[in-house]
This record gives C-alpha cells, structure tokens and sequence, in this order.
C-alpha cells in the first residue's frame, strides 16, 4: 500500500493539490488535475493509496480533498485522518 500524508492547509487552491498528488503518486505527465482524472490513474495502479489527512483544508481546497479521498475509498484504499 502506497501512503501519502496530505496537509490541506498547505494547499491555497485546489490544483496545488492535485499537483501535489501527482508528484507523491506519481502519476503521468497527462494527468488532468482532477478527481475523474485521478479515478482513471489510480484504477490502473495494482497498489491501493493509504491518505494519512493532517488537515482538510479550507473553501474549494477542502471540497477537492473530499473529492479525492472518495476516489481513494471507492478503489478500496484507505483514508485516515490524524
């Protein structure tokens, strides 16, 4: 298992975390920067992610972050928060 510790306080808007998530999933360089695009990466991957959630973040940062811990739990990942 694959585990990511996310500080949604680091990240002012919602694409500074998906660009985040890219680089510590790293995802391919035509990754769309959003949850449909993150499902697609993911659901080719053999290894689940495990997101370690600090902080939900703040405003549209906070809803992405909802967004993409769904797709984590959907393709039977795992989230905790601390």
């Amino acid at each position: 298992m694959h585990t990511i510790f996310l500080d949604g306080d680091k990240y002012a808007t919602p694409l500074e975390l998906h660009l985040a998530l890219k680089s510590m999933l790293e995802l391919p360089e035509h990754y769309g920067c959003n949850a449909d695009a993150l499902y697609d990466c993911l659901s080719e991957r053999k290894e689940a992610v495990h997101a370690a959630v600090l902080s939900p973040g703040q405003g549209d940062t906070a809803a992405a972050l909802r967004k993409c811990l769904r797709v984590i739990r959907d393709l039977d990942g795992r989230v905790t928060e601390l």
